[in-house]
């Protein structure tokens, strides 16, 4: 299903789109100039930042799922390296700044309208900084894996209950 409040404009000319088939997906199509609009999916970038049996949380401040927890992320801005989104975002929630050591798995699936279609999740050790929640938690924990709080996203938890 097209979801046809993407675009209504041509971004080119601006002239207003149409929509059709067009490469086996209905698309906005530009009828002035002919563009064809392709919708780039939203990455987002997290890390799994662990300590023996401990994991580092945040608590979400916003909606959706505010008062859950979830890994530090974020989105991954365009001709961002999403390694570097991953700590960047690290940093602005919990203040902690961290090294990025691989990556621990790829997530996709859209969760809900303004979500990522990707989670790039990286394994990451702390390397400084001072533990304290900011930009959009509202609170950062360490938690027990075997004790684990109402996590707001299902790529948390295939991170955190399906992996090693």
């Amino acid at each position: 299903m097209a979801d046809h409040s993407v675009i209504r404009f041509c971004p080119r000319c601006g002239t207003a789109v149409e929509y059709g088939e067009k490469f086996g997906k209905v698309r906005p199509v530009c009828p002035a100039c002919r563009y064809i609009h392709f919708q780039d999916p939203k990455v987002a970038a997290a890390v799994l930042v662990q300590e023996g049996s401990r994991v580092l949380l945040v608590q979400r401040a916003n909606e959706p799922f505010r008062g859950l927890w979830t890994l530090p992320a974020g989105f991954v801005n365009a001709g961002e390296d999403p390694a570097e989104a991953a700590m960047r975002e690290c940093l602005e929630e919990t203040g902690l700044t961290v090294r990025v050591t691989r990556v621990y798995d790829v997530i996709a699936g859209r969760e809900h309208e303004r979500g990522a279609d990707f989670v790039i999740i990286y394994c990451a050790e702390v390397t400084g900084g001072e533990m304290i929640p900011a930009d959009d938690a509202d609170a950062v924990e360490w938690f027990e894996r075997s004790g684990l709080p109402a996590l707001a996203f299902e790529a948390t938890r295939k991170a955190l209950l399906t992996k090693e």
